[in-house]
């Protein structure tokens, strides 16, 4: 290294944002997640014997020390130390990384340990390409991501690996991280005289909602941007905290869990008849930027899925929701967006539109089975084959109803449907009865069938047979 690269980098450091040059170097100076890195903790006692699992992934909220714990890693370990970014590095790189760790191992039995950040970025084909060298040893992964790795990393890499989740960063980890900063006479601003306000303090941190970085960040534009007093004080103030940190960080990606995490939380209030949790998820998604219509969409299904026919009004307003907003846009469609949020909350709840899924079910499992002669069209053969011969049309009776047979004979006695005792459908229940029983009685019908509720998973795998057969749709919250 030249002394003119050497300027650089001393000069590059220098200037590099507060966040980076606070950056912990030991675990001793590494502030928050006690769960993992506490004292007599599986992952401190590793770190500090040097002695790393086959690998780990660091899955975490941005903010929360990730990058940070790699690089305290790094300065601990006697292993060679490699770092790439997924977003930037390709299957080019990792086999360079590869090369140099086998040469390595073999001149010098140096092991290496690779640091992959946001290893979620690399597709299939790429974290496939790592996995060999995980598995026998070449390498010792450490991987980072904000994404569940569950479903963002290839289960192969998973199971060799340790997944240690990282926590938002506490209140009074913040508090330490920010005096840190602010006493620090080599990285931080130690040697100026900076005072801030206890309001201030307690803005930053609140706002910052767990983020370090951001937290960071914050208190750097605002010492940076205030001119020192008289006595050479720089006096950071709540105005100026507010100025500095004026939007809360919303955590909310909209193709990751936080996303599905959200809509999640929403529908599960809103089918728990809860209107104040669902107004507050619905807030978090419409103040990060969600698309409003993708709400929308999701109440309409709730509204056939949760509530049904114990109010049936509950799919109209949903619908009125969704072209009043295409009618009204920003900001003023929110409001038919908050009317079917309540309605909904508050309508009575059925889930009884499930019978379909029953249906679905049984068919599946005992096949097809051809349509009663009597209920077949008409129109084309009722001559030469007899199709529609003994129909009987029930409003030529006084009551508009005539007990003869619907279902295939196999399966007649079975009950899809079962009504609720909530709202309308309580009107349902008794006149439903009187007609199964008078159709009992007409065909003869002995034994009855009522079907099981079936379960998520089960329901889950026949909407995903309908998604693959029509096109559209959104991706399940649950």
């Amino acid at each position: 290294m030249d002394l003119f690269t050497h300027a650089m980098n001393d000069r590059m450091r220098s200037e590099a944002p507060l966040a980076a040059r606070m950056r912990p170097r030991t675990l001793d100076e590494y502030i928050g997640q006690e769960h993992i890195l506490g004292e007599g903790k599986l992952l401190r006692r590793a770190i500090e014997a040097d002695r790393m699992f086959p690998s780990i992934i660091l899955w975490g909220p941005p903010g929360t020390g990730k990058t940070t714990l790699a690089q305290v890693i790094a300065n601990t370990t006697k292993s060679h130390f490699e770092t790439l970014s997924a977003v930037l590095a390709g299957k080019a790189d990792l086999r360079e990384v590869i090369e140099k760790a086998l040469e390595r191992r073999k001149l010098y039995s140096q092991k290496t340990i690779l640091f992959v950040d946001e290893v979620h970025r690399w597709n299939r084909a790429q974290q496939d390409a790592l996995l060999p060298h995980v598995e026998n040893g070449t390498i010792t992964l450490i991987g980072a991501t904000t994404e569940n790795p569950y479903f963002d990393v290839i289960g192969a890499l998973v199971s060799r690996s340790r997944v240690f989740q990282l926590s938002l960063i506490k209140n009074e980890s913040m508090r330490r991280i920010l005096e840190n900063a602010i006493r620090d006479p080599e990285r931080g601003f130690g040697q100026r005289r900076v005072v801030v306000d206890e309001d201030a303090f307690e803005h930053i941190i609140r706002v910052a909602t767990g983020d370090a970085r951001n937290a960071l960040n914050a208190l750097e534009l605002a010492v940076e941007s205030t001119l020192p007093d008289a006595n050479n004080v720089i006096h950071v103030t709540l105005g100026v905290a507010q100025e500095s940190i004026q939007r809360r960080a919303v955590l909310y990606d909209k193709d990751g869990d936080a996303h599905y995490d959200t809509i999640s939380a929403f529908i599960k209030s809103v089918r728990g008849s809860d209107p104040d949790a669902a107004l507050y998820w619905l807030a978090k998604m419409l103040y990060a930027g969600e698309d409003p219509r993708f709400i929308l969409r999701r109440l309409l299904i709730l509204s056939g899925e949760d509530i049904g026919l114990a109010d049936p009004q509950g799919v109209v307003v949903a619908n009125a929701a969704a072209q009043a907003f295409e009618y009204l846009g920003l900001p003023e469609g929110i409001y038919p967006i908050v009317e079917a949020t309540l309605y909904l909350s508050t309508a009575p709840k059925s889930n009884s539109a499930g019978g379909y899924f029953s249906a679905f079910k049984l068919l599946e499992d005992e096949g097809k089975i051809s349509v009663p002669q009597h209920l077949q069209d008409n129109n084309r053969d009722a001559e030469a084959l007899g199709h529609g011969k003994g129909y009987q049309y029930p409003h030529e009776d006084p009551d508009h109803f005539l007990p003869q047979q619907y279902l295939p004979k196999p399966l007649l006695g079975t009950y899809f449907y079962n009504p609720s005792s909530q709202g309308y459908e309580v009107q349902v229940v008794d006149r439903l009865e009187r007609w199964r029983a008078a159709q009992r009685q007409a065909l003869n019908i002995t034994q009855t069938r009522q079907m099981p509720e079936l379960d998520m998973d089960a329901i889950a795998n026949i909407k995903h047979k309908h998604k693959t057969t029509f096109t559209g749709g959104d991706t399940p919250d649950e």
